[in-house]
């Protein structure tokens, strides 16, 4: 099923219209429920045929599409993005505004969860990038801008994606105990393609680096060989298992 867009503020104050956003009922007891973004110029709907078919009968998957905004690495062209980029890495400029308010967003989708399902984010590409600021808010506490972060965490999956304001989180998380607190024991799993030539591995490398390094101590990093920017089979059925083991979901049967 599917339901229409909402609007928020974007970079300059221009308003932003999200696109149509999917979601993927549980087929078993609601235990879980993941937002999942989808990579730059793409849409919700593909990534939730894809998560649709993974045998994770107690998560409820909801894959909303980006607002569709003018971006910098393609020359102002607009396209559906989380925030602007100049690149795909984490060498580029952060679009701060850009990431709060598809953090926010995110956050929004989960808020109306009910209060005994475990909540997670993932993505891909720039999906991935989105999904690690939004793990980053909500170990302060809060977005960038100070406003509180309103849910509570359980997983983040980051798929051939990069880390964003990288150079500023360590000093973030060691802010407080209890920023300290909440990274240390949030589960995160980041995948890369040794043979991405979008968002290079070294990026992957990188991000893992700088998270274990900042407290985020429970990073798990998986290369994949020859593997593109793109999933495959192999990837997502260890994202399957990793997120049945670490929410602890009921085992399919049969």
């Amino acid at each position: 099923m599917s339901y229409g867009g909402s609007s928020s503020g974007g970079r300059g104050g221009r308003r932003l219209e999200y696109g149509r956003t999917y979601v993927v009922r549980p087929k078993g007891r609601h235990q879980a429920t993941i937002v999942w973004l989808h990579g730059l110029g793409d849409n919700g709907a593909s990534w939730s045929q894809l998560l649709d078919s993974l045998p994770l009968p107690n998560i409820k998957w909801i894959c909303p599409t980006a607002p569709t905004r003018p971006v910098a690495a393609f020359g102002g062209f607009p396209c559906t993005a989380w925030f602007d980029v100049e690149e795909t890495s984490m060498d580029g400029r952060d679009d701060i505004e850009g990431l709060d308010a598809s953090a926010a967003h995110v956050a929004n989708l989960l808020s109306s969860e009910p209060s005994d399902v475990r909540l997670g984010i993932g993505g891909f590409s720039m999906g991935a990038a989105a999904a690690l600021h939004s793990a980053a808010c909500y170990a302060q506490g809060k977005f960038t801008n100070g406003v509180p972060y309103p849910i509570t965490l359980s997983v983040v999956v980051g798929l051939s994606g990069w880390l964003p304001c990288s150079r500023t989180l360590r000093s973030k998380i060691e802010s407080s105990q209890t920023t300290l607190r909440r990274a240390s024991a949030l589960p995160i799993l980041l995948n890369h393609g040794r043979a991405d030539e979008v968002v290079t591995y070294r990026n992957g490398e990188r991000s893992v680096e700088i998270l274990r390094s900042s407290g985020f101590q429970y990073t798990y990093f998986k290369a994949y060989n020859g593997l593109g920017h793109y999933t495959i089979p192999e990837e997502m059925d260890d994202v399957s298992k990793w997120l049945g083991s670490r929410l602890g979901l009921d085992r399919p049967r049969g």
